[in-house]
């Protein structure tokens, strides 16, 4: 499994208020290979975030299988499962959760610090990864000071910064104008392209998916591929 970045193996989410259960998510079966962008779709209430939040080791499925990068993650400890979340999945989310207090440039370096980097090799990083999105010109604006697809563009640098196997995505333009929307997610495209990552981004948008390699669609609980 070294060359994909998620295997997902017989994943069920289900959901218990009292007596009654809400079965979400059935048998759920989904590989994404480094370097692939797949795309996630269905209604509202289908089981993308369940999904998306066990993929990215933010909730423990019901039963089933993640393993990310090659390792099996719910066979770890928690801190171990901490440090692989940390270590090698990338979250891209509707709304950027910038520090407002921080440049564009501290935004992006900080999960390097956080890591252990020194404030040099963050800063490295952080730049070539805001160069390549067009930012280079805007690294010690504060977000309050950029557009919304600037602070998207920086949370998606933010994103990748550790250099992870697998980027997570929730309606990532979700937030922006139509133009602003292509804009901002042929950026994310190019750039997880570029590094290799695999991608599993979920949009409601069906000209973005149009750029996908692959999209996936739940149907009552199943993940079936639409192309």
């Amino acid at each position: 499994m070294s060359e994909l970045a998620l295997a997902i193996r017989g994943l069920e989410r289900t959901f218990r208020s009292g007596e009654s259960e809400l079965h979400v998510l059935h048998s759920v079966d989904l590989d994404v290979r480094k370097g692939e962008i797949v795309g996630l779709m269905g209604p509202s209430g289908s089981g993308k975030s369940s999904l998306l939040h066990a993929a990215g080791l933010l909730e423990r499925p019901t039963a089933g299988e993640v393993v990310i990068n090659g390792v099996s993650a719910w066979d770890m400890s928690d801190d171990e499962r901490t440090a692989l979340r940390r270590n090698e999945i990338g979250f891209v989310y509707q709304f950027h959760h910038l520090l407002a207090e921080f440049d564009a440039l501290d935004n992006v370096a900080l999960p390097r610090l956080i890591a252990g980097d020194s404030r040099r090799a963050a800063h490295a990083e952080a730049r070539r990864l805001l160069a390549m999105l067009n930012m280079g010109h805007r690294l010690h604006h504060q977000p309050p000071q950029l557009s919304g697809g600037e602070q998207q563009r920086v949370a998606i640098a933010r994103a990748l910064v550790n250099r992870p196997a697998l980027l997570l995505a929730d309606e990532p333009t979700g937030n922006l104008d139509p133009d602003t929307s292509t804009v901002v997610f042929k950026a994310l495209y190019d750039l997880a392209r570029q590094e290799g990552v695999g991608a599993l981004i979920a949009t409601h948008n069906q000209e973005l998916a149009g750029f996908m390699d692959r999209v996936m669609v739940i149907d009552h609980g199943k993940l079936v591929q639409r192309r």
